[in-house]
């Protein structure tokens, strides 16, 4: 097979890598035969529900402006794989990215290590990385943390825990208190954890761990933040308690600076020439925050939501979190395996909604916004 990125694409998006298995063995076994590059990297590691994303995003801005060499590891991704896997704000090319994961599959067939789409992806992250030398690695947790492919990490700068609610349920618990355990895995021994919310799981761990514990109110201003979002103050707050933790040294002009620059799309992203917002809002917590998000910054605006979820979220309570009987309301079914059909979400709304077809059907007057969300999935196909 070619080594294009298009054939990549067919690969990790084929039934037989598009799962999730939780787990360390795989992923480790492959590392190992790597020679394990995940050991020369030096890495901030975040997990959470909501906002971890973010978190890694402002931590890359500031370290970049601070002039160092800096990774980012983020999912899911928007429009290509590649956009996962950054140096420095650039995308890993499609010719690198084909090559990498060619060659992580091929010596996962040969040695009969059958790796999930993200273990793969997680696995040329991690190689590409230490290929390349970066001063220092922002990662993301894909699900969870303790069984996560990133937690393969031995040690960590810092591990940060964001805001935890219930997602993931069928995997990570049933409660705050049992998803809060799962996060806390990314703690590391004799390395510190910065967190907003008080669960003993993560105090826990940490004291397990022998590491230093911090929690932080949520008390920066956010004002010079290119992100925009109620929920950014704690984001932002976590972020800065960690890059201030381990770099004391940069100046306040150098993290003003790298604020200013942060980009994350599709979190709370208006598109002001065609009165759009994108948000990826895709549980009740993030629904909640959106909607707090939109009361204050479009107080006036009336609003058209055009909506899809997986079938596997509270579709129905995100609904009711967000919409009013004043809203236009569009549903959309997306291509993703698991997206909830138009019936499921029409059942499940309370108000009159429409089948979504095409943003084009809709005027960009400033009469009503227009805001987009419910999952990431689904933003390529309507963007």
């Amino acid at each position: 097979m070619k080594k294009s990125y298009n054939n990549v694409e067919k690969l990790l998006s084929s039934q037989g890598k598009f799962y999730i298995n939780l787990g360390l063995e795989r992923i480790s076994a492959i590392l190992q035969i790597l020679g394990n590059p995940q050991d020369n990297l030096r890495c901030f590691h975040v997990a959470g529900t909501n906002g971890k994303g973010s978190v890694c995003a402002i931590i890359a801005s500031v370290l970049q402006e601070a002039g160092m060499n800096v990774g980012l590891y983020t999912s899911p991704h928007i429009f290509k794989y590649t956009e996962r896997i950054k140096i420095n704000g650039k995308d890993i090319s499609d010719t690198d990215f084909a090559e990498y994961v060619f060659k992580i599959v091929e010596t996962a067939d040969t040695n009969e290590i059958h790796l999930t789409e993200f273990e793969i992806l997680t696995a040329v992250m991690f190689k590409y990385f230490s290929d390349r030398k970066v001063d220092v690695v922002v990662l993301e947790t894909g699900l969870g943390g303790r069984f996560d492919a990133t937690n393969v990490i031995k040690s960590n700068l810092c591990s940060i825990i964001t805001h935890i609610d219930l997602d993931h349920t069928d995997r990570l618990g049933k409660t705050r208190d049992e998803i809060a355990f799962e996060k806390s895995g990314i703690i590391k021994p004799n390395c510190p954890v910065v967190f907003s919310e008080g669960y003993e799981a993560i105090r826990d761990k940490a004291d397990e761990c022998n590491s230093l514990c911090l929690m932080i109110n949520p008390i920066e201003d956010p004002s010079e933040l290119a992100l925009k979002g109620t929920y950014q103050q704690e984001n932002l707050s976590l972020a800065l308690a960690a890059i201030r933790m381990v770099y004391p040294n940069i100046s306040q002009e150098t993290i003003s600076n790298g604020l200013h620059k942060v980009k994350h799309p599709c979190r709370f992203e208006y598109i002001k020439n065609k009165n759009l917002l994108i948000d990826g809002a895709h549980n009740p917590n993030g629904a909640l925050a959106l909607r707090e998000s939109l009361d204050l910054y479009f107080p006036d605006k009336r609003r058209r939501f055009v909506f899809g979820c997986l079938k596997t979220k509270d579709y129905k309570k995100m609904m009711e979190i967000l919409f009013t009987q004043n809203d236009e309301i569009y549903l959309n079914h997306f291509s993703h395996k698991n997206s909830a059909t138009f019936e499921e979400l029409q059942n499940a709304c309370i108000f009159p909604a429409k089948r979504f077809h095409s943003l084009d059907d809709f005027d960009t007057s400033d009469e009503i916004l227009t805001v987009v969300c419910g999952s990431f999935y689904m933003m390529n196909e309507i963007l």
